[in-house]
């Protein structure tokens, strides 16, 4: 092999380099449906704290994923519509931010992996059969689970033996997004 003709080989595999790149690792599209308003304090952070934990994992957007974000401010018909929209996207996730975006997204799609945050009861509301084992294609995480509440007496009577009463208050619906700052 002459000289010339090995450099022009080199040099066109090392063109070539970047392109081979981007076609291992395709480009992901992620879809997010918020229960708040675009301007929403809370809104915001969820999103970012999102967006700065995929980046920590190696995902950036533009480089190799896509973030759809729909915001919903807490109207149900406005749910329904973003939800729909979402799912035509085709997108590889949806995260969804509460029960009511994640009631909407289960409406339109039951193939299309679904993350949940913050779901007040995700197997009373019928999003996943149980814990351990959710099925389907949504799971998540929720700030409170319903059965651990008969662990509490016993927990607090480990810690104050002396306690005598205990009276327990729980609102099972979820508090009106207005009312968060």
């Amino acid at each position: 092999m002459r000289r010339r003709d090995f450099i022009a080989l080199a040099g066109g595999a090392a063109a070539g380099w970047p392109l081979t790149a981007r076609a291992q690792q395709p480009m992901r599209r992620i879809g997010v449906l918020m229960g708040y308003a675009e301007n929403d304090r809370e809104g915001q952070a969820f999103v970012a704290a999102f967006r700065e934990g995929l980046q920590k994992l190696g995902w950036a957007e533009g480089r190799n994923i896509r973030i759809d974000t729909r915001w919903a401010a807490a109207d149900v018909k406005t749910m329904q519509r973003f939800a729909k929209e979402l799912v035509a996207l085709q997108p590889d996730l949806i995260l969804t931010q509460n029960t009511p975006t994640t009631a909407a997204m289960l409406q339109q799609t039951r193939t299309i992996p679904i993350i949940f945050a913050n779901v007040a009861d995700p197997v009373g509301s019928g999003f996943v059969a149980n814990f351990p084992r959710p099925g389907g294609n949504a799971t998540g995480f929720t700030l409170y689970e319903p059965t651990m509440a008969g662990k509490w007496p016993g927990l607090l009577k480990e810690i104050a033996p002396r306690v005598a009463r205990v009276a327990f208050l729980f609102n099972p619906a979820p508090r009106p997004m207005s009312n968060i700052t």
